[in-house]
């Protein structure tokens, strides 16, 4: 049975919390009662004998008669909320039970014998029968806490099942110390209650002074024996409390206030104050004592988390050692008092909610007062959710992993999001709006020159979120070469200029993104607007790159939303060249400079898109992935965001994307990313890089358009899948001794090959699939799988290759990655946007000089595949 209103967890609590605050009290106030007795009896004072009586009627009442309630309230709460674990302990633990009962009815006995025999017993025999009841207290506070304590450390227990090993745990005799010395504490902050009503002067001040010694000795040798107990703690639990866990730091905190306000409130209680103001006092020391205890309690459990039983039993009730079993055979089949065994389209919801109730219900609630499920799960649509449940436990080890199949996961999460929440709004798709290309002239009998120009990054994603943090800003580069046609073509690389432009509706990117506000902030340099991290603008002259043969525009800030608004992710720049002492026009070309701001956080992190309802990274979106790194890796970055200082990734990981050195031993920002959300992404086909990446072929960008993708060809045939990829760059990364990785890559299992070890680390943006590891010998390919085999370095990039004689880059002829001739004719911008070279010089969408057309360039001469000194001509 479940209580959605509050939760399992939260019932637990507050009963147990209550009820250990009080049988503390019952334990230590057993002992005060009998040497505050002898106190009465040495000094042969009627007034503490008759403070004793009256203090133990309060005892009586408090431990007996509400103790009692709450104890019993334990064990309905727990039988209910928490089924499999209480028959678990009762069936391992029934003899240690049985013998607490024993003492626990001994402690009843004793305690009423002792309330109602005073002035009627001898001295000596009533002073027995307390010892009496304070030993009985003690073994069964004993008992209790074997019991307890190996839910915590369970130790041996968890191979061989013995009553002994679990019961004389690690933390058993620690354990058993630090909660005598918290029991004699509270004994003193409860006597401080009803000594300071006490009638006479006298006698109160010296009432008040004894309480005081209990409250605070105790207290103090809780110090060492709270070290002891934290020493045998497993090493997970101990970087919990260490504040690992945010719902454990503020209890951790709580409990270090209280525990110096205890001691130094009691010593102020010592001196001569009022009687209503030690009264006061006396109800704020016990409130303190309260927190005190409830913190610690608090603690303890959450420490154990993900377990209910620690290694054993998850908190939601399954055992450990059926885990797979039950992943096998879905989680529903397991459950024995629920209608659906199964998910079908028609019973979703309700398996989803018979899945909630059973797995989430044991520590949430809805809209309750502890671990409210609404605001954990708000910012989640049933994609982003899936995923949280797909990662869940992995590693954040604080909450257990989803037991269940896909299907009941997906129906998990429509649960949550469709009726919980009630519903998202469907996210309306917009159809890009078409953009026609004016392909320039070519005279192919009488123009000179080739003008060849392209994009060296088939796409440049950007991160407008720069408020916030940037992951990459907008830099995209333009390379470009001029051929003089003739008999003997030429490279021309001297006497000319370079111009290039973009259309008139991108020429302001200041407008768009907010990037230049924080430039300074972010790159160490304020730029003017409009003004790229390279010095160039949308609009410049192209610069000869030394001993490359190619004319070059790096980091150029173009954004892809034009002045009219929307969003465009492939702005076309016009490239003239000219000569340069004449100025006279030698050729023309136009090119796309792709760059999207499509990438899919809000999947995960909500918010919406920032810009058209289909693209850029909003505020809410941006603030929330700092908000889930700091809780994760315990930074501040928020805070910073919030105070105008944005951060840069890579300031603190390396990407050699940026030349980025990032911090020492902190791991590389692409095996961070592609790492930690593998975890979350178990999606083998491509269908998981377009949850990030604007690759999606609904989506606005459709980034892989080029002749690959016209064939069927796929993100996962060159990266492999998403688990793949990471694992290739957390390889390099673990050889490099950096940290995180070796944590990252212990949660991931390769898909396309058996082992992790089969999987061939590389460095991210130098060293990638080859080209050549499917045509080889520039042959049409006998496979369709580029993955694991890389370059060796950024020289084997098919963005800085050039051919066999040096010359001509690959990108010249056969366009950008991504879109390589002949690119998709029509991606939602209007037809052949990325052909525009090939149907400029050859009226064919195909890479230059295929089909045996060599004249675009070789003027003047007959000339056959096989004459071809560029490379081999496989594909003739």
């Amino acid at each position: 049975m479940q209580i959605p209103a509050l939760g399992g967890g939260f019932v637990i609590a507050f009963i147990a919390v209550v009820h250990v605050f009080i049988a503390h009290f019952a334990v230590g106030g057993g002992l005060f009662l009998v040497l505050t007795e002898h106190l009465a009896h040495r000094q042969n004072s009627p007034e503490i004998l008759a403070y004793v009586k009256r203090h133990t009627k309060f005892f009586v009442l408090l431990t007996m008669v509400f103790g009692g309630l709450t104890g019993v309230g334990i064990w309905f709460a727990i039988s209910l909320t928490s089924p499999a674990a209480t028959l678990k302990l009762v069936q391992t633990y029934s003899f240690g039970w049985a013998t607490e009962w024993v003492f626990f009815l001994g402690e009843i006995a004793c305690l009423l014998v002792y309330f109602y025999t005073f002035e009627q017993m001898d001295r000596r025999r009533h002073l027995f029968v307390g010892w009496c009841y304070f030993v009985f207290g003690w073994f069964s506070l004993v008992m209790i806490d074997g019991i307890i304590s190996s839910m915590l450390t369970p130790g041996e227990w968890l191979e061989t099942g013995a009553f002994w090993d679990g019961f004389l745990n690690p933390s058993f005799v620690p354990s058993v110390v630090l909660r005598t010395m918290l029991g004699l504490s509270l004994a003193g902050l409860f006597a401080f209650v009803t000594a300071s009503r006490v009638e006479d002067d006298a006698t109160r001040k010296k009432l008040v002074r004894f309480s005081a010694g209990w409250a605070v000795w105790p207290l103090l040798l809780m110090i060492p024996s709270g070290w002891w107990y934290f020493q045998v703690l497993p090493v997970s639990v101990q970087g919990m409390i260490l504040g690992h866990n945010n719902e454990i730091l503020p209890l951790v905190q709580a409990l270090s206030i209280a525990i110096p306000g205890i001691v130094v409130l009691s010593l102020f209680m010592a001196l001569r104050l009022p009687r209503r103001s030690q009264t006061a006092l006396a109800c704020i020391l016990l409130a303190l004592g309260f927190v005190e205890v409830g913190s610690f309690e608090w603690i303890r459990e959450a420490a154990r988390r993900p377990y209910v039983i620690y290694g054993h039993m998850f908190s939601n009730g399954l055992p450990v050692a059926e885990l797979n079993v039950v992943r096998e055979q879905g989680f529903l089949k397991s459950l024995r008092w629920t209608e659906h065994k199964s998910v079908t389209p028609e019973n979703t919801l309700d398996a989803g909610h018979d899945i909630f109730v059973n797995q989430c219900l044991s520590c949430h609630s809805v809209r309750g007062p502890l671990n409210d499920i609404l605001p954990l799960t708000s910012k989640f649509g049933v994609v982003g959710l899936e995923s949280q449940l797909t990662g869940q436990g992995k590693l954040n080890t604080y909450m257990p992993p989803f037991i269940g199949n896909d299907e009941e996961r997906h129906a998990l999460a429509q649960y949550v999001v469709n009726v919980l929440h009630s519903g998202t709004a469907p996210e309306q798709i917009r159809s890009p709006n078409p953009d026609p290309v004016d392909i320039p002239p070519f005279d192919k009998e009488k123009d000179e020159f080739v003008l060849l120009a392209w994009n060296t990054m088939g796409m440049h994603c950007i991160s407008d979120s720069d408020p916030y943090w940037v992951l990459l800003p907008p830099a995209n580069d333009l390379f470009c070469q001029l051929v003089r046609r003739g008999e003997s073509p030429e490279l021309v690389t001297e006497g000319v200029e370079i111009r290039y432009q973009v259309d008139a509706a991108f020429a302001n990117p200041e407008q768009h993104v907010r990037f230049w506000d924080f430039s300074e902030q972010l790159f160490g340099k304020k730029l003017e607007a409009g003004e790229g991290l390279a010095g160039n603008r949308v609009s410049g002259t192209l610069h000869l790159s030394e001993g490359q043969g190619v004319y070059e525009a790096a980091l150029l800030p173009v954004v892809p939303y034009p002045d009219g608004g929307g969003f465009n992710p492939y702005p076309i720049f016009t490239v003239k060249a000219y000569d340069s002492e004449s100025g006279e026009l030698l050729a023309k070309t136009r090119t796309v400079a792709p760059t999207s701001t499509e990438m899919g956080c809000k999947n995960c992190h909500g918010g919406t898109w920032r810009v058209a309802g289909v693209a850029g990274i909003s505020d809410q979106t941006a603030e929330d992935v700092l908000a889930v790194h700091d809780r994760i890796n315990k930074t501040r970055l928020r805070a910073s965001a919030e105070k105008g200082k944005p951060v840069l990734c890579q300031s603190c990981h390396p990407d050699p994307v940026l030349k980025a050195p990032g911090k020492p031993g902190m791991i590389n920002l692409p095996a961070a990313i592609h790492g930690w959300h593998a975890s979350y992404i178990d999606d083998e086909s491509e269908v998981a890089c377009g949850y990030c990446h604007p690759s999606g072929p609904e989506g606005q960008t459709r980034c892989l358009r080029g002749v690959h993708a016209d064939i069927g060809l796929t993100c996962t045939n060159c990266h492999g899948t998403l688990a793949d990829h990471a694992i290739s760059l957390l390889r390099y990364d673990a050889a490099q001794k950096r940290r995180g990785a070796e944590k990252l890559l212990a949660q991931l299992r390769p898909t396309g090959l058996e082992q992790i070890a089969e999987v061939n680390p590389r460095r991210p943006w130098v060293q990638e699939p080859d080209c050549l590891n499917c045509h080889r010998e520039y042959m049409p390919p006998e496979s369709v799988s580029a993955f694991n085999e890389w370059t060796e370095g950024a020289e084997g990039l098919y963005r800085m290759r050039r051919d066999e004689m040096d010359a001509l880059y690959c990108g010249a002829c056969h366009g950008s990655p991504h879109a390589v001739y002949p690119a998709v004719r029509e991606n939602g911008y209007g037809p052949d946007r990325d052909n525009i070279a090939p149907l400029q010089y050859t009226h064919e969408a195909a890479p230059l000089g295929a089909g045996g057309n060599c004249s675009l360039c070789h003027v003047g001469t007959e000339m056959s595949a096989e004459d071809s000194a560029h490379h081999a001509m496989g594909f003739r």
